[in-house]
Formats: structure tokens, C-alpha cells, sequence
């Protein structure tokens, strides 16, 4: 029995919804209260129980192989003062899993950013987390890309989180038709690329996690570019579900897109209230905030 133990995180997008901050810092290393975006999404690869992962990334995203990287000087200087915990979230991923990083040379879309892993992952099973969307597992639940993991493992087919979404929201996501199998998982019939509500029926979408047979890499080799001009990901999902089936979970985690202005602030001060040194401040600030009669 396969199991996933590679990851892909595709991080060459360039962040266009956050000019001018992107110009030079990449939108994945934007600041969610302590911690950038990216470590968040490489932290729930690791705790599914990834070993590598392989970010995706183009130019001008050198501080994301940076972060990452070790920086003798400052952890020098933090073992000497007793304070090197402050990187305990970073040593933590550093010392249980290999982070690989590949250069997009063309931004040619998601599809594309996907096959640039293949070297690294070759014929195993993997999981693909955009760069820019957060999933927060509620009450110690397993995250989203555990489920999806967890799922490959005992069916060993692939599948990808599902969500419900408004009908002004669809054309913004990929959408699945999906057939129920039980509570939370559900057999893919077909996959749009962001239709337009009349289009669809479903209101499901692709919410930024899935886990995928290695065959996906055959489907996105023979890709032709679709929507935009971009090799897109949903395409290779069709030819996939066709020949081996594919699979989508529903999920209980709090999502965030931080590639939008307004999720990244939601993101922002939900973490913030869950953060135990700032909750009890921060919430006595946000009343404040909204009763401003209240500091008279």
C-alpha cells in the first residue's frame, strides 16, 4: 500500500492582489501574526506525516529558500543568549523534513507548477497545497491534508478537499460534480475550471489541498493549455478521474485564503484571538475598537 510522504507547494505566483508589498517580498512570506504564510502550510504537510516537500517557486521568491534555510549567524547568537526557542516552530520542520526547492521558469499556470515537482517526487503518491490558502483544524481535529492522506491510505485513490461555496463565489474556483459515498466523502463525476454559476450545478469547489497517484504526472506531461493560456490543473483532474477514479472529502477546518486582501486580514486576527500570548488584549481591543464609546 502507497503511502504519501511528498508534498508539492506551489509558491511562484506573483501575488498581484498585493502590489506594492509584493514588488519584493513574496506573498507566501506576508506576515500571519508570528509567522509567515508559508510555514503554516509546511507545518500541515508535516504534522500528515510528509517527509519532503517541494516548493515551487520563481523569481524573486529567494527569501522563501532563505526562511527555510539555516542562518548560522542569528542561531549562533540566539544559543548563546538562551533564546534560540524563539525559532522552535522552524528548527522543528528542519528536523523532520527535507525542503526542496525547484525553479518555475515560466509561469504556464498550476498544472505546469505541479510538473515541475515530478523530478523530486517521481512515481509516488503526493499531496499539492497552494501556497496562499490557510487550514486551521478545529478542536484538534485532523487537518485537511491528514484526511486527504489518510484517505490515499486506505483506498489508495486520489482525492481533493471540497467546499461549499455561494453562488457568486463559483466562478472563482474549480468546481466538482460529486456523488455522496458517506458524510464527509464523496466520488468525483467531473471538475470545471471556474464556470460561471449557470454552467454548474454543484457549488463544491476545490479548496487548495489534494493528494494525487503519481499518474497525475502522465495526464499533465500530455496537457494542453486551457483557461488563460495556463496548463490547468483541473484539465489533468478530468483525464485522471477517467482512467483511476478520484475522490473529494468534505472538511471541518477553519480556511483562509491569505491570497486575498480581506481573507488575509480575517487570517490575521482569527489567528491572532487563537494566539495565547495576544487573545486576551487583542479581544479587549477589538471591543474597544467597535465600542468606541466605551473608552471615554
Amino acid at each position: 500500500m502507497s503511502q504519501v510522504k511528498k508534498a508539492i507547494i506551489p509558491a511562484a505566483g506573483l501575488g498581484t492582489r498585493f502590489l506594492p508589498a509584493t514588488k519584493t517580498v513574496p506573498k507566501e512570506m506576508l506576515n500571519l501574526v508570528d509567522a509567515p504564510t508559508i510555514l503554516y502550510v509546511v507545518e500541515e504537510a508535516v504534522n500528515a506525516g510528509i517527509e519532503d516537500i517541494v516548493l515551487i517557486a520563481g523569481r524573486g521568491k529567494h527569501a522563501i529558500e532563505d526562511f527555510f534555510d539555516t542562518s548560522f549567524e542569528l542561531e549562533d547568537k540566539l544559543a548563546q543568549t538562551g533564546q534560540l526557542h524563539l525559532l522552535d516552530r522552524l528548527l522543528k520542520i528542519r528536523n523532520v523534513a527535507n525542503i526542496i526547492s525547484i525553479r518555475q521558469k515560466q509561469a504556464l499556470g498550476l498544472g505546469h507548477a505541479v510538473y515541475c515537482g515530478k523530478p523530486v517526487v517521481g512515481n509516488e503518491p503526493f499531496a499539492v497545497l497552494l501556497g496562499d490558502e490557510i487550514t486551521i483544524g478545529q478542536d484538534g481535529s485532523p487537518s485537511v491534508t491528514a484526511q486527504l492522506v489518510k484517505n490515499f491510505s486506505e483506498n489508495q485513490i486520489s482525492s481533493v478537499s471540497i467546499m461549499q461555496v455561494s453562488d457568486e463565489d463559483v466562478s472563482k474556483y474549480g468546481i466538482a460534480e460529486v456523488e455522496k459515498i458517506s458524510d464527509h466523502r464523496h466520488k468525483v463525476l467531473s471538475v470545471v475550471e471556474k464556470p460561471k454559476p449557470e454552467q454548474v450545478k454543484s457549488r463544491m469547489a476545490l479548496a487548495g489541498r489534494y493528494v494525487f497517484d503519481s499518474q497525475l504526472f502522465e495526464e499533465l506531461k500530455s496537457g494542453k493549455p486551457g483557461l488563460n493560456g495556463e496548463i490547468q490543473l483541473t484539465d489533468s483532474m478530468k483525464s485522471l478521474l477517467n482512467k483511476k477514479g478520484l475522490e473529494a472529502l468534505t472538511f471541518t477546518s477553519q480556511r483562509y485564503d491569505a491570497g486575498d486582501k480581506l481573507g488575509y486580514l480575517k487570517a490575521t486576527v482569527e489567528l491572532a484571538l487563537k494566539n495565547p500570548a495576544l487573545e486576551t488584549e487583542f479581544k479587549k481591543y477589538l471591543k474597544d475598537l467597535t465600542q468606541p464609546w466605551s473608552r471615554k
